[in-house]
């Protein structure tokens, strides 16, 4: 299993879209990408400015595909002009799941 996490800060401001975008993106993900088997987005209770994901891929080719989907174009679209720094992104290899 192939994994992402990853942290993105919003500019003040700026939650609700950031929050819509990434929603967006995980509903396209629930109907179109079988092969992505978790899709998690959180918003941090003591900053809402700071959003995390943690997604779930069965292999490298269904993360390549996610990564380059309209959706996923559309939403660094929208999220470039909003985000407060760079993107914190971890790649790896699940290595333990419950």
């Amino acid at each position: 299993m192939m994994t992402i996490s990853a942290i993105l800060r919003a500019r003040p401001g700026a939650e609700a879209t950031l929050r819509a975008a990434l929603l967006d993106v995980a509903a396209h993900v629930a109907a179109n990408e079988p092969d992505t088997v978790g899709f998690f987005v959180s918003q941090d209770a003591g900053d809402p400015t700071r959003f995390t994901t943690y997604e779930r891929f069965t292999d490298q080719a269904a993360m390549d595909r996610h990564n380059g989907s309209a959706a996923v174009a559309r939403f660094f679209a929208i999220a470039q002009p909003i985000l407060d720094g760079e993107v914190v992104l971890v790649t790896a290899d699940e290595i333990s799941a419950r």
